[in-house]
């Protein structure tokens, strides 16, 4: 007897035992498998897709265009406003686009109708090219340094050379319209809105000292100098006139 309720015992616990691990297996099998990751959208050619932190001036500087134009191209209204996953297109639209056209439905028992000369249709409006300001103000040097790269090396600016931490200036009165480092090559970037015409850039920093939307003096600091990509202490300047890339010497007064 005492053999036969030791057997009788290790049954019972093998029963419970693999009851427990069928009561386990769905919660085993209900387990969701992670769902795959979502390829990213490729933009159309000549298309843009906002990403975050982008603006409205950071895409027309990425792409050298007047952001005024841009804006228009987009049906972007005068505060700029966009938002990321938004398509922003870089080209003028082709001409016509966005006219629709309601189709008539068939009548079942038309009515005659006395002939009526065609009508002219006016062409679609393209978006004229916004006027100039002139310019109401004058350039300063925006940091003491010597330049180190110059505009007719290639490069998009000039870059100056100086001190870790160095402070850097506004080189005229404007309004900071990116500050941030999503653009790619120039690090801690800030740009400033001069007027409708013109903008400038100072890329490489350390740190920056305003942020998107702060009105600024000229010669007030902006921000601290930090290293190029030569490891070197340099400050990356550039003034845009109409989004395209001017020599900053023949703006700025002797050094």
């Amino acid at each position: 007897m005492k053999r036969a309720g030791l057997v009788l015992g290790a049954v019972c616990v093998s029963l419970l035992a693999g009851c427990a691990e069928f009561y386990r297996w769905p919660d085993r099998m209900s387990q969701k498998k992670p769902a795959p990751a979502r390829r990213a959208e490729v933009p159309a050619e000549g298309h843009y897709v906002v990403k975050p932190g982008d603006t409205m001036y950071s895409i027309a500087f990425r792409y050298q265009l007047d952001f005024r134009e841009l804006a228009a191209w987009n049906d972007v209204g005068p505060d700029y406003l966009i938002v990321p996953g938004q398509v922003v297109r870089l080209r003028p639209p082709p001409v016509g686009e966005g006219i629709r056209t309601i189709p008539t439905q068939p009548q079942t028992q038309p009515l005659p109708q006395e002939p009526r000369p065609p009508v002219a249709r006016p062409a679609p409006p393209l978006p004229q090219r916004p006027a100039e300001s002139v310019a109401k103000f004058e350039w300063h040097w925006p940091m003491r340094g010597a330049v180190v790269k110059d505009f007719s090396d290639g490069g998009k600016g000039v870059d100056i050379g100086g001190e870790v931490g160095q402070a850097v200036h506004a080189a005229a009165p404007g309004k900071v319209v990116y500050s941030g480092a999503a653009l790619k090559g120039y690090g801690e970037l800030i740009i400033i809105k001069h007027d409708d015409v013109h903008l400038s850039a100072y890329g490489y920093n350390r740190r920056r000292l305003v942020d998107e939307g702060a009105m600024v003096k000229a010669g007030q600091p902006i921000a601290e100098l930090g290293v190029g990509p030569e490891q070197k202490p340099a400050l990356h300047f550039e003034i845009r006139k109409r989004g395209k890339p001017v020599d900053p010497k023949q703006y700025l007064p002797p050094a």
